[in-house]
């Protein structure tokens, strides 16, 4: 039997061509005979000699049989579930897993069926006969100094330059990002404006992969987990749409104008469900919704955020839900405060179960910790926070910075760190293990005009950043292994810490609690009054006293500062 391999190579891969072309002979030099050399020369009977540059080579074939391999998978789903359990409901399943983890049996039998595993995996082991046993190993700690380098920057293509409002990393290996733009100043769009947004793939920063056609500039867009071919949007007025990259550039259903928000659409989050098409939206209206991409018509559910329950609507503007947490989920409020809800409360008014009073601003980031997950991270005003669920106030948070931050994120790979973007067009990595009152990296990401930073999310491998600022660019940093690779011992150590501020918290908040109970004892009767009248002007009168007696104050010591430079200059010039 013959065996042929034909081999294939594009014209380009062989290098540049040569051109072959006739030419007459010409005489470029002339040696005129010699007779008196005849006499060194014996002439010799003809002969024929042939060589080869090459060695020579023999040709060896054989032919096997071929074998076919076909792998088959089994799902097991009905028989490790008891009656009551089923296996096709999320939420059944979650419940009864953690119901059993929680028994001590569990860990027995886990630890008893591990060591026959063990056992048969340890036989298909292969051995290094070059691995060094004995070598005196050194501590895996990383110890270089943490850094970050820019690998792409992707601008806005149109000459209209838009902000470049939100980012999503492509869920399988990041090799995409998707990017919202649009003008978020009120009344500050320009007429005719580019509405569309794009997708870009990371290796390649000139032309986008697609682009994404909306009826209304895009405020947030995001990939769909368990399906990477379709991202949802929410409007600048106020519209939800979803598109499916395979079907094109155009949304393959929006919402009806009259059943959607009343302002821009700030975030949107996927919901953990059985058919994977679920997601809730927030805006500055007041409502958070729940969609379904198969019937966008109407929202299957909405919550009024009324924390006070007395009609005065307050405006979300981010949102965090965990898939292993089906009912709860957190909103972040335009007054500083995050909502924990519960999706399945009975009534309306019961579905805000908490309220954490978090910032002086806007809440503009919120997101649970991928490792601990009853602690959460918020960034607003100027400084970000870490909270515990059952603690009413924070029990970490950064020092207050000189510009106001914009957005920030947890480490997908490493439990103690976070990111954080600002205003002058920085970005701060935050590592609490080694510091607390200060970053330790600061990227400035806008080299040329220091344009704020507007959105901030990381890879799933932790190794890649991407920050959206307001000039339209985004760019793509590349962190260092110390702030990408899990140090030794670094969750434990962060969770020792996180339960040690709790603790202090709550006995701070108790200690506080009887100190205004025994205030309350010794005045009875003083919690009901306030002050009016004379009285209220005169407090009010004392508070403007001291203010301005405050601003003369700091207003003197600047002119003594001035003064001192003033003469120092001098001796300098002097000299």
């Amino acid at each position: 039997m013959e065996i042929v391999y034909v081999y294939q190579k594009k014209r380009k891969e062989f290098g540049k061509q040569t051109l072959f072309s006739d030419k007459l002979a010409e005489l470029t030099n002339e040696i005129l005979p010699d007779p008196s050399l005849a006499k060194n020369f014996i002439e010799r009977v003809e002969c024929n000699v042939e060589t080869q540059s090459l060695p020579d080579k023999s040709e060896h074939e054989v032919n096997t049989e071929s074998f076919t391999f076909i792998n088959r998978g089994i799902l097991h789903l009905q028989g490790g579930w008891p009656k009551d359990v089923d296996p096709s409901d999320v939420e059944h399943t979650i419940r009864y897993r953690k119901k059993i983890e929680k028994d001590e049996e569990y860990i027995r039998s886990v630890k008893g069926m591990g060591d026959i595993m063990e056992h048969c995996i340890k036989q298909n082991n292969a051995i290094d006969i070059y691995e060094e046993y004995f070598i005196d190993e050194t501590d895996t700690l990383v110890t270089e100094e943490p850094i970050a380098k820019s690998l792409n920057v992707y601008k806005d293509p149109n000459p209209v330059k838009r902000c470049a409002s939100y980012v999503s990393w492509y869920p399988e290996d990041g090799t995409k990002i998707a990017v919202a733009y649009s003008v978020l100043q009120f009344q500050k769009m320009p007429q005719n404006m580019c509405l569309d947004s794009y997708i870009w793939d990371v290796e390649n920063p000139n032309m986008p992969d697609l682009t994404l056609t909306p009826t209304s500039p895009l405020v947030c867009l995001k990939y769909n987990p368990k399906d990477p071919h379709i991202l949802v949007g929410g409007c600048y007025n106020g519209l939800v749409s979803y598109w499916d990259t395979r079907k094109g550039s155009y949304p393959v259903d929006s919402s009806a104008i009259e059943k959607s928000h009343r302002d821009p659409v700030y975030n949107v989050q996927w919901v953990q469900s059985k058919s994977g098409a679920e997601f809730f939206s927030v805006s500055t209206d007041g409502q958070a919704l729940w969609w379904d991409i198969r019937k966008l018509s109407e929202p299957t559910e909405n919550l009024w955020l009324d924390p006070e329950k007395n009609g005065r609507i307050v405006g979300g503007t981010v949102l965090d839900f965990e898939t292993t947490m089906p009912t709860k989920f957190m909103v972040g409020s335009e007054t500083g405060s995050v909502f924990m809800c519960n999706k399945k409360a009975k009534n309306p008014s019961e579905k805000i179960t908490h309220i954490y009073p978090g910032h002086h601003g806007p809440v503009y980031a919120l997101q649970r910790n991928p490792f601990f997950l009853k602690n959460f991270l918020t960034v607003g005003d100027w400084t970000a926070k870490i909270w515990a669920e059952d603690v009413k106030s924070s029990i970490m948070s950064t020092k207050y910075s000189n510009s106001y931050l914009t957005d920030g994120c947890w480490s997908p790979t490493r439990p103690s760190v976070f990111y954080t973007g600002k205003m002058d067009g920085t970005l701060d990595a935050w590592d609490f293990i080694f510091k607390q009152n200060e970053p330790t990296l600061t990227i400035q990401v806008c080299l040329v005009c220091n344009s704020p930073i507007h959105c901030v999310k990381v890879q799933e491998h932790g190794k890649l950043l991407a920050a959206t600022a307001r000039d339209g660019s985004t760019t793509i940093l590349e962190v260092s292994d110390l702030l990408s690779k899990i140090q030794p011992n670094e969750k434990i150590i962060f969770s020792q810490m996180l339960e040690r501020e709790a603790k202090r918290e709550k006995t701070l908040e108790s200690s506080a609690r009887e100190k205004r109970i025994k205030a309350a004892q010794k005045r009875p009767n003083s919690g009901s009054l306030k002050p009016v009248g004379t009285d209220l002007n005169e407090l009010i009168k004392a508070s403007e006293e001291d203010f301005y007696k405050c601003i003369e104050e700091d207003q003197w010591e600047r002119e003594k500062m001035l003064e001192k430079e003033a003469k120092l200059n001098a001796a300098l010039n002097a000299n």
